[in-house]
């Protein structure tokens, strides 16, 4: 068991963590750095699982608030849900294959992507505003598997961001609102979070104590973050996604080039 210092930073990095996912995504930039911090030397993969685990619940919780806000109709996010599980599972295979060997490349490709997102959201001040989907009914469930089919294979390989990710996609390429796109977001990264985890888990890399303690932070911060989300509406999230997106291009800033 990790001395009580420890297991109360992660704690409130896990709150926060879930919190800020619910609403915009990007929670794993807060909530994997602080497992990294608190266990050095631990194998990366075993990482990986903890705040998997961890974020499951969160996910759970928020994913549950949206589909009971009746934001979506549950049948659109069958497809993507499917796929990002597909996605997210092989990812997971990858990552234990590729261990250690490709993360120092991963963080700076994030960095430059988080800058180009920031960049196009401030140059379009009315993105995410109002619901305009861009293409047929057909098109638009088609382009919404291949995007979580594609960035749930991301999640189970490394994840950070993820959720940022995919509420950007879904705004830019599908024409969503804000809301829309983070109720879309966080069925799908549900489905990658427990996908992944199944195999974190049937390989033991977990660290259970800080599982168990950020998993009930995390739980309660998606629980607030997705209430807080669909009270107060688009304006309020891209104002959230915003600063979001800032502190983590600070917070990758510093990885690389610290």
């Amino acid at each position: 068991m990790p001395p009580f210092p420890v297991l109360a930073f992660l704690t409130v990095a896990a709150g926060l963590a879930g919190f800020v996912d619910a609403a915009v995504g990007g929670g794993g930039l807060i909530q994997l750095p602080a497992l990294l911090l608190a266990f050095p030397g631990a194998p990366i993969t075993t990482l990986l699982g903890t705040n998997k685990l961890a974020a499951c619940a969160g996910t759970t919780f928020a994913a549950t608030h949206y589909l009971r806000a009746r934001i979506l109709p549950w049948r659109e996010m069958v497809g993507p849900v499917l796929a990002a599980m597909a996605g997210a599972t092989a990812g997971a295979g990858l990552a234990y294959l590729a261990e250690r060997r490709f993360e120092p490349l991963l963080r700076p490709a994030i960095l430059v992507l988080m800058v180009a997102l920031l960049a196009f959201t401030l140059m379009r001040p009315d993105l995410g505003d109002h619901h305009a989907p861009r293409f047929g009914l057909r098109h638009q469930r088609g382009l919404a598997i291949l995007i979580a089919g594609v960035m749930g294979l991301y999640d189970g390989f490394f994840g950070p961001g993820m959720g940022t990710l995919l509420i950007f996609l879904f705004v830019t390429v599908l024409g969503f609102d804000f809301l829309r796109a983070s109720a879309l977001a966080k069925a799908v990264n549900w489905a990658s979070n427990i996908a992944a985890l199944g195999l974190f888990l049937s390989r033991g890399s977990i660290l259970p104590w800080a599982a168990l303690c950020m998993g009930a932070a995390n739980a309660l911060g998606g629980h607030l973050g997705a209430r807080m989300a669909i009270a107060k509406g688009n304006r309020w999230l891209r104002i959230v996604f915003i600063v979001v997106v800032g502190a983590l291009i600070l917070r990758l800033g510093l990885g690389v080039f610290g």
